[in-house]
């Protein structure tokens, strides 16, 4: 059951973390001015515009620039080795100062064809770096999980549910690219000249898109664990006690699992009904984000606004949170409203 509720959501964060969907989806329906040729011709525009940025950030030694850098080149095809994203994480991960952030976005420097991912030494650095972190441990569930290693994958979630906080460092590579996309304007052959937002829609584009393929804790293989519980009470236990924790985590969908837990876990029907309610509440929060999102390519202001609130920090659910606060979006749902359902 919670599959379906995670996938539900996630093809909502899917809309709200890539405003390129909104802005591909505006070019179509404008197609009767914009020919193919001209979008083929801005997206190599693009591209040319991302290994610039590269090239500028490449001679840094600070570990959010080299991040930021490393972001922008994990797309692009035969890149030059100092600019390449293994090149540019490496010397992140090996400046002073270097912080967990850059060992998650580590992890993706691998061989997927060799099934050598994730990256084993950033996985071993993470642990060692941010043993609080229960997204540490439940990534070690997902990977324990899929390679069958019950009792691995048992004292993994015995560790999530003891870590302080929950932290999948979205917040850090937002900043990181609303940091490293202004170091240099849009030329205008990224622009497209009907757009109301001209290089701040380009920007806002590029932090979002690019952001939204962090690496994923398992938080399905998670879920199963916990609902597989039947009569283990210590797995119950530490499943209600890692909740608590994701509900106050950096991330909306696993703040939907630990609402999930404790509405599916709990033996005090009010705690479910609570968690029922807040779940709502979330999917209203992210349906409403998702809409200023695709609102942005065609509003200045708001284009602007969201690249500020990247550049300051903090997390994909505080970003959230702040943006609905500052257009008086209220955070909990109207009484009459129903969540969309996923087709």
């Amino acid at each position: 059951m919670l599959g379906r509720r995670l996938l539900t959501l996630g093809l909502v964060f899917a809309a709200m973390a890539n405003p390129a969907f909104a802005a591909q989806s505006a070019a179509k329906g404008g197609s009767a001015t914009s020919t193919e040729a001209q979008q083929a011709a801005r997206r190599k525009a693009l591209v040319a515009f991302q290994r610039d940025l590269i090239s500028v950030i490449a001679p840094q030694a600070e570990p959010l620039p080299l991040l930021g850098g490393a972001l922008l080149a994990r797309p692009l095809a035969d890149q030059p080795d100092f600019n390449s994203f293994h090149s540019l994480i490496e010397r992140a991960a090996q400046a002073p100062n270097a912080g967990p952030e850059i060992s998650w976005t580590r992890l993706t420097d691998c061989d997927a064809k060799a099934d050598a991912c994730p990256n084993p030494d950033a996985l071993a650095r993470l642990v060692a770096q941010a043993p609080d972190n229960a997204a540490v441990w439940l990534l070690k569930l997902g990977l324990d999980s899929h390679d069958e290693k019950g009792t691995a994958a048992r004292e993994d979630l015995a560790k999530a549910a003891a870590a302080k906080l929950y932290d999948d460092y979205t917040g850090a590579s937002l900043k990181a690219l609303a940091t490293t996309v202004t170091l240099l304007p849009p030329p205008p052959a990224v622009i497209n000249p009907l757009s109301a937002t001209g290089a701040s829609g380009v920007q806002v584009m590029m932090v979002f898109g690019l952001a939204s393929t962090q690496p994923q804790p398992g938080l399905q293989a998670t879920a199963r664990l916990c609902e597989g519980a039947g009569d283990d009470k210590s797995i119950k236990d530490d499943c209600l006690k890692l909740g608590k924790t994701l509900e106050w985590s950096s991330s909306p969908l696993a703040r939907s699992l630990g609402l999930h837990l404790r509405e599916v876990l709990s033996d005090d029907p009010a705690q479910q009904e609570d968690a029922r309610r807040a779940r709502r509440n979330l999917v209203w929060q992210v349906e409403n984000f998702g809409q200023l999102s695709a609102r942005a390519q065609g509003d200045l202001g708001l284009a602007q606004h969201l690249l500020t609130l990247a550049r300051s920090g903090g997390t994909e659910m505080s970003l959230l949170l702040t943006a609905l606060h500052d257009f008086n979006i209220n955070v909990d749902a109207p009484a009459d409203w129903e969540p969309h359902k996923a087709g």
